[in-house]
């Protein structure tokens, strides 16, 4: 894209610079004209559009290189690597390659299926035998090995049939009498037991079961924030107030490899790659047809085979071979059908750009006389053109003509590309910029490779504060987008798969606006930190409750100690204090803590007697002490050093007595030159927690864990989610324990 942007004559990046909503039709227009006369542009085009050129595409002498390293590793024993081989063989191997009895992907889920039953993933084997089966139905290997795997895990009623359905298709006379010899062994097996374990299918869907949203919400018209929901009734707190599947979602570039592209749940062992190029994955055949729109089996269903068997055996295999396909109902509108034949564009593309590409391509596929312009306004989503830098509105502009031409080759659909068409894609990728929500999984990030959305209990599974919310997707939410923003919000967003569900972390009275937080909330980030990701990323300025009234979080959360040691005011840095400063007009104290508390009192020295205390940087603003920032910043940074040290350690499980001893020296360090609800005190305390619980102290892990928790509830309000997440902590330790730990609350 570099290319086309540096060959564009400076006259037009300017009027482009310079153009609003009114002029986009003009200089869409004159950017189409320049590019349809610019040889580069088109061979973009082709590259991004045309099989013949996608770098994406399915190659069969590169899944065979895979299949022979596979085979080596299995020799070697090394079945990791070996399991890593055949996938990425997968992905790569035409569907099409030989025939019913010699297909090249039913031999991979073979392999792949014998390298899962030798580590014990027997319902993963179980699933590529079955997928083999759907590809080639007399596969005579698969029903062998599906057969196994179906004995290890108990179902001999089933491995039996398994067994006798391979004995009939299989060729040889020899490959007969060793599945007699197994079948004799298994008969034997299920004679001596009367338990049959039934398989347990791994779900990979989570859901909110049996609860629906009860509230009526309203959309109205706000005088400062456009549009926002608003509840017609009193809603308690902890309420599901609202459930939505995305309109467009894309995976995150950095979470391919371990993610379901559709779902974006965590991809088993037996992932399912795209039929038709080498990038997606899929944890199960289901996401894969709802993505790609293509069904898995390319042979009849109808097999001569199966007509000659017993009639029960007969309709066994039958069963298993059309497994599932009940469920694989293929709407009319895909994710990632339009984009795969050429070079997988979100390889290449930005994230906005491809849910723009997903929004425009359902709308060529089931539109029949609409007008471009009709879609775009029925979209009803606010954009942020007008505000958007120089540099962002040529972006669009590019982005939006290539848009359209990738559409009208991949879609087979002709429409009239014009500075009509093109300006009012240029108006769904500035809507998309404001209005896209980040999916996201919980995960401690201190954990050995670690765990989404889950908290196992074992030994030093997760620290508490180390909790982080990770990206993993983006997507519109039609509905949740009129959710307006707040740092100090009233609901809690969280995606159970690519559901958003949105639920109330207070009480909120009938006609009072529900809000979310687009980002950082207050008690994670400070007030300017906020500001400028809300700015960057949203294109407005935020003047929520938690942005336009001094609260203790912001003047605490990265604060040093006054240098009286009685004294219990906070020292500010110069971009706090004039942040804060900004803000003393409105001046209220929106904490909860007790008016008479000690941060109550150092607060009000912002606003005396009706007028502006202009403190400085350094000063404590409670007692007027000056401290010496440098020195302070040099002591927390050398004290932060212990602490990461014995991060380090908790990973490793290599703790020592020296190690800990150290740790809680840097923890007074720490306490003497940080302000003491400094969120770094309580990241301290929360990693020397965990070190005294790997070592057995599970009485001073609590103590620690409560300080922590201490400075958190200062932080945030204590019905917050986040404090939630501080309290597993606890309850992980009383659960290792076994039993109650004195004064554990």
């Amino acid at each position: 894209m570099e290319t086309l942007k540096a060959a564009i004559p400076e006259s037009l990046k300017r009027a482009i610079a310079d153009s609003n909503v009114d002029d986009l039709q003009s200089t869409c227009s004159s950017l189409h004209r320049f590019f349809l006369h610019f040889d580069p542009f088109h061979q973009i085009i082709t590259q991004l559009a045309d099989p013949k050129y996608g770098l994406c595409g399915k190659s069969e002498e590169d899944a065979l290189k895979s299949k022979q390293l596979g085979n080596e590793c299995f020799s070697n024993a090394d079945y990791a690597k070996a399991l890593d081989c055949y996938t990425q063989a997968l992905r790569k191997a035409p569907l099409d390659t030989g025939d019913r009895k010699s297909n090249l992907v039913a031999t991979l889920y073979i392999n792949r299926a014998t390298v899962l039953h030798k580590m014990s993933l027997l319902v993963e084997c179980l699933r590529d035998c079955t997928r083999a089966l759907k590809i080639c139905p007399s596969y005579a290997k698969a029903w062998y090995r599906r057969g196994k795997a179906n004995a290890s895990l108990g179902n001999y009623r089933n491995a039996i049939c398994d067994l006798n359905v391979a004995k009939i298709v299989e060729p040889s006379l020899g490959g007969k009498r060793q599945i007699e010899v197994e079948l004799k062994i298994l008969l034997d097996q299920c004679k001596s037991t009367s338990a049959a374990v039934q398989i347990q299918h791994k779900d990979n869907s989570c859901n909110t079961v049996g609860e629906m949203p009860q509230m009526k919400l309203q959309c109205v018209s706000m005088p400062d924030k456009g549009r926002g929901m608003v509840s017609s009734c009193v809603i308690s707190p902890g309420s599901l107030v609202h459930s939505e599947e995305p309109y467009a979602m894309i995976i995150l570039k950095q979470c391919r490899e371990t993610h379901c592209h559709y779902c974006l749940n965590d991809l088993p062992a037996d992932r399912v790659p795209c039929i038709s190029c080498s990038i997606p994955l899929y944890c199960s055949h289901q996401c894969q047809i709802r993505a790609g729109g293509q069904m898995f089996r390319i042979y009849p269903e109808n097999n001569d085979t199966f007509k000659k068997m017993p009639s029960d055996l007969g309709e066994y295999a039958s069963e298993v071979i059309q497994s599932d396909d009940s469920e694989q109902e293929i709407e009319d509108i895909t994710e990632h059908k339009h984009e795969c034949g050429g070079v997988h564009w979100p390889v290449v593309l930005p994230s906005e750009i491809v849910l723009t590409g997903r929004i425009l391509a359902g709308f060529l596929l089931n539109s029949t006389s609409e007008n471009i312009v009709n879609f775009v306004e029925r979209l009803e989503l606010s954009h942020c053109y007008k505000h958007m830098s120089s540099e962002s509105k040529l972006d669009s502009h590019i982005y939006a003509t290539v848009l359209l031409y990738c559409l009208q080759h991949s879609c087979e659909t002709m429409f009239s590309i014009d500075g009509v068409s093109i300006s009012q894609v240029v108006i769904i990728i500035s809507q998309i910029k404001v209005n896209c929500m980040t999916i996201v999984r919980l995960k401690s990030i201190d954990a050995h490779g670690g765990h989404f959305g889950e908290f196992p209990f074992q030994y030093g599974a997760h620290s508490t504060s180390n909790v982080e919310q990770v990206r993993v997707g983006k997507a519109i939410y039609k509905a949740g987008s009129l959710f307006n923003h707040s740092c100090q919000p009233n609901v809690h967003a969280y995606f159970l798969s690519r559901t958003l569900y949105l639920r109330t972390t207070h009480g909120v009275a009938a006609g009072c606006q529900l809000e979310l937080s687009y980002g950082p909330q207050v008690g994670l980030w400070d007030c300017k930190d906020r500001l400028n990701f809300l700015k960057d990323e949203y294109a407005f300025h935020c003047q929520c409750i938690g942005c336009s009234e001094v609260n203790v979080s912001d003047v605490v959360l990265n604060a040093f100690h006054c240098v009286n040691p009685n004294c219990s005011g906070a020292v500010l840095e110069s971009r706090v204090l004039d942040c804060e400063q900004q803000k003393i007009k409105h001046f209220t104290i929106t904490d909860r803590v007790d008016k008479n508390d000690d941060i109550s009192v150092c607060l009000n020295v912002f606003k005396q007697n009706g007028a502006y205390i202009h403190g400085q940087p350094g000063y404590c603003l409670k007692c007027g002490s000056y401290c010496d920032l440098e020195s302070s910043q040099a002591a927390v940074s050398e004290a932060l050093i212990c602490i990461k040290r014995l991060q380090d350690a908790i990973l490793l499980k290599e703790i020592s007595s020296i190690t800990i001893s150290d740790a809680l020296i840097s923890l007074q360090s720490l306490r003497l030159n940080l302000h003491a609800y400094n969120k770094l005190i309580a990241e301290a305390e929360d990693s020397i927690a965990q070190a005294f619980c790997l070592v057995g102290e599970l009485q001073l892990s609590v103590d620690h864990c409560k300080a922590s928790i201490q400075i958190l509830e200062k932080l945030y309000d204590t019905d917050d989610i986040v404090i939630a997440y501080e309290l597993t902590w606890c309850s992980l330790i009383f659960n290792i324990s076994g039993k109650k730990l004195r004064n554990f609350q």
